[in-house]
């Protein structure tokens, strides 16, 4: 056994060679949905996916369970990987900030990417080895051509419970149909906010409408759940949690909040993500009779549920909680390379392994292999932050179930920017301060025998892209010394102070050499998309907040007033400080909740451009002007008025973004 192990090793490695050499030389080949449909037919087919391509009913495919799990996939922790996601295509219709750089990324030519026919083909031989349950992501999915044609065959194979799709919503509706047809069972659709001007700011495109359309197409067509997956940031769409919870009331959707992550070209830090416990305390404030509901032993989301209405709300706590311990995931990228863990940067490519003509039982040699070097658990937020790995969209899709590799240790900067959140999140202390002993694990003892006999294949045949995470069909768009963002955060940690946007060395823009004041020249600038937000507090005597309580004030309607005000104010900016640059807006909206507790008027302000400048002076003029309009319609019932806590909440698109978090 081990000489012909070793015989068909030494053989795979020789045809990987070969066809490398043969790729390079005919420069890929063309792919198209005629291609497609050709590599559709020629698998079908094939003796080999006929033999596992046997159609049974709904009812007999959910009630077989004769096929035996696999020692290729299970790790040596014991975790049986019966779940695995195939990403269909790199490309997507969205530009989601926390997914894609701005800039976009360099696509993989057609030819190195996965075929009609190899996608069915590994479909089929993982389903073989006992994964039952096939998520198709991206990506869109639903923008490759054969995508239904896929979904269709891969119903015929014997042992596979459950079909699901990832997708942003944007053609859904008027796939939906088909898509049942061709027996998908489950949907998660991607929607971060609930207001049509800050989704079209997150995904940088538009497309409300087309999403909440095939949301409603779903619960028509009889799909319960239908899950939502909301990507929480703050100073972005945090102040969303209760709106997302509200829409379960009528309609039977799990919402699921996931918690911010790292990716290459997302600017990931730690002040941008809101932790589990974070969200569920505010949820909790509103509906303080949340329901907890029972979860699966390798459930990602830990679900709730208000109590009346129809869905339900989840979180997916891969940062601040991870749930390691229980994956059963594998991923499989448009190009065909195996990733035990999304956080990973080590790649297994299965594509040049299938195109050199191997047999699956040479392939499951270097699936289980890979599957045997799957880490514990992940290195946790921070240093995950500091590694590279492709961009999301080239893995395929953020959404609901996420596990990385670990390492072990933490830099001095990580283990004070570890201390920062805890001090910050006292809710995670407990979790966070006692994890460090368990990433160590150099003296587990392998619980899987397949691995444990295994002999170590050539690094060079499993491992595609272990240095740095770097990948040859993947550019990179970081250079290797640090960005000034992340030397600014470094300085300010290691300073120990909590402010982001510290420099340095600190000066005034606004002044020339003698001390003039001096308008920035900010025209060799790229024009980029620029957001800030602004809070004031407008604190009123008991009377007078009572009248404005109940629209009684003698000067009118004054909340409806300052609003108005505040939109108007931000627009003359310019005129109103000297030295502002004339910007202009893409959107402002200014917002008046009222603290009856205080007697307060908090005036919230949120402004838009695409500029070469940024916007909070907008933002901070909108709140000022509000507040002083509040003070003038109240000042007839009373002068006792405050007018305090002007303070810029929030700012991104520029050099360095800026959080306040307290």
């Amino acid at each position: 056994m081990a000489s012909n192990l070793r015989f068909g090793l030494q053989h795979t490695h020789r045809s990987v060679q070969h066809v490398r050499k043969l790729l390079i030389g005919a420069g890929g080949r063309p792919f198209s949905s005629a291609t497609y449909k050709s590599e559709l037919n020629s698998t079908i087919a094939s003796p080999d996916f006929k033999t596992s391509a046997k159609t049974l009913t709904r009812q007999e495919k959910l009630g077989k369970n004769n096929i035996p799990f696999s020692s290729f996939l299970m790790d040596n922790f014991g975790r049986r990987h019966n779940y695995l996601r195939i990403s269909l295509t790199e490309k997507c219709n969205l530009r989601c900030q926390y997914c894609m750089p701005e800039e976009g990324v360099k696509l993989t030519p057609r030819g190195q990417l996965l075929s009609t026919a190899e996608v069915l083909t590994l479909a089929r031989l993982f389903v073989k080895e006992g994964v039952e349950k096939i998520r198709l992501t991206g990506g869109e999915p639903l923008i490759r051509p054969d995508v239904l044609d896929i979904i269709a065959e891969l119903r015929k194979l014997e042992g596979l419970k459950t079909i699901a799709v990832t997708t942003n919503g944007m053609n859904l509706a008027k796939l939906l149909p088909r898509l049942k047809h061709a027996g998908l069972d489950l949907i998660n659709i991607s929607l971060d906010s609930l207001v049509p001007a800050k989704f079209e700011f997150i995904v940088r495109r538009k497309g409300f409408h087309k999403v909440m359309e095939g949301i409603d197409k779903a619960i028509e067509m009889g799909y319960d759940p239908v899950k939502v997956n909301c990507v929480v940031m703050r100073g972005l769409n945090e102040d969303e949690l209760l709106d997302f919870v509200a829409l379960t009331e009528k309609k039977a959707l799990e919402v699921r909040f996931i918690e911010y992550m790292p990716f290459d070209g997302n600017k990931w830090n730690f002040k941008k993500m809101v932790s589990y416990q974070e969200m569920l305390d505010h949820i909790k404030q509103q509906w303080p009779n949340l329901e907890t509901l029972p979860t699966g032993h390798s459930d990602t989301a830990k679900t709730f549920k208000v109590p009346g209405f129809k869905g339900q709300v989840g979180f997916i706590t891969s940062m601040s909680e991870h749930f390691c311990g229980s994956c059963n995931r594998l991923r499989i990228t448009a190009d065909g390379n195996l990733k035990v863990c999304l956080f990973g940067n080590s790649e297994v490519s299965l594509r040049d392994v299938l195109r050199s003509g191997a047999s699956d039982e040479e392939l499951l040699q270097i699936i289980g292999a890979a599957v045997g070097r799957k880490k514990k658990q992940h290195a946790g937020m921070f240093n995950i932050s500091q590694m590279k790995n492709r961009p999301m969209i080239l893995i395929g899709s953020i959404r609901a179930d996420n596990n990385c590799c670990s390492t072990n240790g933490f830099s001095l900067n990580e283990k004070k920017q570890r201390a920062a959140f805890i001090q910050g999140q006292q809710h995670l202390s407990d979790f966070i301060g006692g994890q460090t002993a368990s990433h160590s694990h150099t003296n587990t003892v392998s619980s899987n025998p397949q691995t444990k006999n295994l002999r170590p294949l050539p690094r060079h045949l499993l491992m595609k892209a272990t240095v740095n995470g770097t990948h040859q069909n993947v550019k990179q768009y970081h250079s290797n010394t640090p960005s000034r963002e992340l030397r600014h955060a470094q300085s300010a940690s290691e300073t120990g102070d909590p402010h982001l946007d510290a420099t340095p060395e600190a000066q005034l823009t606004h002044t020339d050499a003698q001390g003039r004041a001096s308008m920035v020249d900010v025209g060799s600038k790229s024009p980029t998309r620029r957001a800030a937000e602004a809070r004031a507090t407008v604190l009123l005597s008991p009377v007078a907040f009572g009248l404005l309580q109940k629209n009684q004030l003698a000067k009118g309607d004054a909340l409806a007033v300052a609003q108005l005000a505040g939109i108007m104010g931000s627009k003359q900016t310019s005129t109103l400080i000297p030295l502002c640059h004339p910007l202009p807006l893409d959107h402002t909206s200014v917002t008046l909740e009222l603290d009856q507790r205080r007697n307060a008027v908090v005036v919230t302000a949120w402004c838009r451009t695409t500029g070469r400048t940024g916007v909070e002076m907008e933002a901070l003029t909108a709140v000022s002007i509000a507040a002083l309009t509040i003070y003038d319609m109240c000042k007839a019932v009373s002068h006792d008025i405050t007018i305090t806590d002007i303070q810029l909440l929030s700012k991104t698109g520029g050099k360095r973004d800026f959080l306040r978090t307290t």
